[in-house]
């Protein structure tokens, strides 16, 4: 059984082994690169020196780690779209190795001579998904190794780890997110029966699982915490704390904002003079997640996810003894 399951599916893993071999070859000379740059614009030594408190006072040295951060980031923007390939590899092995893995068998007749000649189908599926599910999680693994080592300079150089799209190609979630699809995929073909409708459901499935986590569960993961700045006063946000901003703005001096999404200060010593309507006592206010959060969140998501594909994985079992 294990030998068959491998023969049905070395094509689909000779070609994810070079689509593999692609994605290095892009991803080892600009990750040098940016890498190189990285460090021989000491980059590491400023930010490192703001530390990570999420308040530090505006200094010259700041400001130019701040401005050698701009710099890195201008050099390095077309990276981006080159990382958002890395958000949706996830769901392409989910429609493209979870949704035929039952509904091809299905569509085409043969998991019935399967099922006759003396494999159960408890076995069967133990087998073919246990052996796919392994072959996917060690190349998951090296996939996000790599990956989070490409995006770390990015990240390093920008708003940390915690914010949108860097938090989903950094730590362990990649691979969670990968079986996730798999397991997806491989139920998705229990209910659709065929390939193109099963990929679909897959397709869809993944998007709307994945954007309600990261938009509706993730911001509350913990009780997030805010922090107020005066606009005379010589603190700012530190730039190196990784912190991810929810929200900001001024408030008046009753705390009422009065100007979401912006910031005012740090003034000069003679004062704000425009402060675009806040009035007198007007402060800074700032909703965030502290960036020292990063592993809490990676671990509670992993394990939302994992959850997530035994359920998947017990139901899509569960759904092969209706199958005629």
């Amino acid at each position: 059984m294990i030998w068959l399951t491998w023969r049905q599916h070395r094509k689909q893993a000779l070609f994810t082994l070079v689509a593999l071999g692609v994605l290095a070859a892009i991803m080892v000379p600009t990750g040098l690169a940016m890498h190189t740059k990285y460090d021989s614009l000491g980059l590491a030594a400023c930010r490192g020196a703001l530390g990570t408190a999420s308040l530090i006072t505006q200094t010259e040295a700041a400001a130019n780690c701040e401005s050698l951060s701009h710099q890195f980031q201008q050099q390095f923007t077309g990276m981006v779209f080159v990382a958002v390939l890395f958000v949706i590899l996830p769901v392409l092995v989910g429609v493209f190795f979870g949704a035929p893995l039952v509904a091809r068998e299905v569509e085409q007749g043969t998991h019935r001579l399967v099922w006759t000649q003396g494999v159960s189908r408890l076995h069967w599926a133990l087998v073919k998904f246990g052996l796919v599910g392994a072959i996917t999680a060690v190349l998951a693994v090296g996939y996000a190794l790599g990956v989070s080592w490409w995006f770390r300079p990015l990240v390093s150089a920008s708003t940390g780890r915690l914010t949108y799209f860097s938090f989903d190609v950094q730590g362990i979630v990649p691979v969670v997110y990968t079986l996730f699809a798999l397991a997806l995929g491989v139920f998705a073909g229990t209910y659709g029966r065929k390939v193109l409708p099963a990929m679909g459901i897959a397709l869809v499935g993944f998007a709307a699982v994945r954007v309600a986590v990261e938009v509706l569960a993730r911001p509350r993961y913990l009780p997030s915490r805010t922090l107020t700045f005066a606009p005379t006063g010589k603190q700012t946000p530190n730039p190196a704390s990784g912190d991810w901003v929810m929200s900001e703005g001024v408030r008046n001096a009753a705390g009422e904002m009065v100007l979401p999404d912006a910031r005012i200060g740090p003034c000069p010593p003679g004062g704000c003079g425009n402060t675009g309507g806040a009035g007198p006592g007007a402060y800074n206010w700032m909703e965030y997640q502290p960036g020292d959060r990063f592993w809490t969140f990676q671990f509670i998501e992993t394990g939302i996810f994992a959850l997530l594909t035994a359920a998947l994985l017990y139901f899509a079992i569960r759904r092969l003894r209706t199958i005629a």
